[in-house]
């Protein structure tokens, strides 16, 4: 999924001089930036800002000591936090981090949990002892953590049970590793455990005076090429452009919202735990240890939700259930990012439901980036438009602004003046960093176009733009065709090479159990002729694969550079024969 901010005098920010000591040279040379229309503080804590502001709040009696983390186990058991004790509780945590375990303001912390309310409270420690958090899904194997943990050069990982072992496995080749926090009812030889030094730790902590610059989180990008980047979010960056864009869900203090995401998207961190803290609102966490339609369903039906955050397949796959057995008497708003929100998705759980779903868009180093908000009109297929601290644009090779209607690659202006939200840059590695910018953008890597409303629509990643016979084809754009026939589950759309035009469409498609009978010469005409008939003719998939999965990142990206790439070296292999 995408996210990103800016600041003033990229060469000073930027620069390959800061490879190394990124962040503390940042923080002196950008003393003196300004940044927009808005007047950035020396120091901004999430923790002391926000959570601190409203726990005060609920102490003096000046708001009722409502629910702020409502976590729910898969058995049905509950635990309820309010403002002050969530204050509480992360002084805790930050006293058990920098006491306990000895760690050093700065220090890189990786976090690898499920959805339990230790992550939550970690998080919160983290940002309160002005320790750098690093999320992770616990879907990584020992090859992914071991390149996670020798990359950051952590101190210390917290992690469960779900892990440990992995963790285990490649412990002696990280010699940076010096802690290792077991959230469980177990012991571990190895492993502090988590919750036994909390029950000991004073409830007393002064918050760390983080400076708005100072790194707040890292996180591995996937991309679509090479080993994973560590993207760098500073205090201002992540915790107060939420602030600042709080409310843009239309969520109330008093109501609930429940995102639906993994622990180690940057996704969960601003819909779980930025959005809905910022305005005093609480926090739904199930913690769903494998994805269950009926699940959600049922929780949606019991539990006083007013708003939902999920990607495009949550609604499908709720979809996919008998609804009219359901009622979801406090559900409002429901909102999609992540991937591309099909409008067969869009109208199916409007007639349904009654409820619209309002899609937004971003990237790691950008975090919101573009929305449809509760008072917007929502246009089938388009993301939204700009958020209001960004100036988003579709530009061409040279970095020109095109006009409405034209196709081009999105960017965010940062010259001359870096709005507060994207990220501090790639760690280590300012030549990456810089090669993003073209002009005064900062490119997504995506493909798209900007109608006279100010909407964008997406068409593709940049690098996966096929180009057949000089049509120039955003993969989506299939994939979406794809998905609205019943017999497709999943589906991949890449280049293939092709002696007549240079590259044609391929697509490799996942089938759902009732169609495998199929004959599949039968099946690929009846796909490509459904593409023929809901977009452009010269769209449809030339050849058609059928397969029992696809590559994905540990985030769950479908790879498509893999698919590619297999497809190409088969092509040249074949030639050389």
């Amino acid at each position: 999924m995408h996210w990103l901010w800016k600041f003033r005098g990229l060469c000073t920010l930027w620069g390959p001089q800061m490879s190394g000591h990124t962040l503390y040279i940042n923080i002196r040379q950008l003393a003196s930036v300004p940044w927009g229309h808005q007047e950035l503080p020396a120091k901004f804590n999430f923790a002391r800002d926000v959570m601190d502001h409203w726990a005060d709040m609920e102490k003096a009696g000046k708001r009722p000591p409502s629910p702020a983390l409502w976590w729910v186990s898969d058995s049905g058991d509950q635990r309820m936090w309010n403002f002050r004790e969530l204050s509480d509780v992360s002084q805790q945590v930050a006293n058990v981090l920098s006491g306990a375990c000895g760690l050093q303001r700065g220090d890189r912390v990786a976090v690898v949990l499920p959805r339990v309310p230790e992550w939550w409270l970690v998080t919160l420690g983290c940002i309160r002892a002005g320790l750098v958090f690093i999320p992770g899904t616990i879907q990584l194997k020992s090859n992914d953590i071991l390149y996670r943990l020798q990359m950051s050069k952590a101190k210390a990982i917290v992690a469960g049970d779900e892990v440990a072992q992995e963790v285990d496995m490649v412990t002696p080749k990280c010699p940076t590793l010096r802690i290792k926090l077991l959230v469980s009812e177990k012991s571990r030889d190895g492993w502090l455990n988590f919750k036994t030094l909390l029950k000991e730790a004073s409830i007393t902590h002064h918050c760390v005076e983080t400076g708005s610059q100072e790194a707040a989180a890292i996180y591995f990008t996937s991309g679509t090429s090479g080993p994973p980047k560590m993207a760098e979010h500073s205090h201002a960056s992540l915790g107060l452009k939420s602030k600042m864009d709080a409310g843009w869900t239309g969520l109330q203090a008093s109501e609930v919202l429940w995102t639906i995401s993994d622990t180690g998207w940057i996704l969960n961190v601003i819909g779980s735990f930025m959005e809905p803290w910022s305005i005093g609102a609480c926090t739904f966490i199930h913690l769903l240890p494998k994805f269950d339609p009926v699940v959600i369903l049922k929780v949606l039906s019991s539990y006083p939700i007013h708003s939902m955050i999920g990607a495009p397949i949550v609604y499908r796959m709720l979809l996919q259930q008998d609804l009219s057995s359901y009622k979801f008497p406090h559900l409002q708003s429901c909102f999609s990012g992540g991937e591309t929100l099909l409008p067969e998705t869009l109208e199916n759980w409007k007639a349904k439901t009654g409820l619209d779903i309002r899609e937004f868009y971003g990237q790691t180093e950008t975090g919101l980036t573009c929305r449809v908000s509760k008072t917007m009109k929502i246009k089938p297929g388009y993301m939204g438009t700009a958020s209001p601290r960004y100036d988003v644009q579709v530009i061409d090779d040279n970095g020109n602004v095109l006009p409405s209607g034209k196709e081009g690659d999105i960017g965010i202006r940062v010259k001359p003046i870096r709005p507060i939200g994207i990220f501090s840059g790639y760690v280590d590695n300012p030549q990456k960093t810089a090669a993003n910018i073209r002009g005064e953008f900062w490119l997504l890597g995506d493909q798209g176009i900007k109608d006279e409303d100010g909407y964008f629509q997406f068409m593709g990643r940049k690098d996966d733009i096929i180009n057949a016979s000089g049509y120039r084809i955003g993969p989506s754009e299939v994939e979406n065709a794809l998905m609205e026939h019943p017999a497709v589950v999943e589906t991949a759309v890449i280049s293939s090479p092709d002696p007549v035009r240079g590259e044609v469409v391929k697509a490799f498609v996942v089938l759902a159990p009732q169609f495998l009978s199929h004959d599949p010469n039968k099946l690929t005409k009846e796909l490509q002729q459904h593409v023929k008939s809901v977009t452009a003719p010269y769209k449809y998939p030339r050849k058609v694969e059928f397969v029992l999965d696809l590559p994905k990142t540990v985030t769950g990206k479908i790879e498509r550079t893999k698919l590619r790439d297999k497809e190409w070296k088969m092509s040249r292999q074949a030639q050389a024969q």
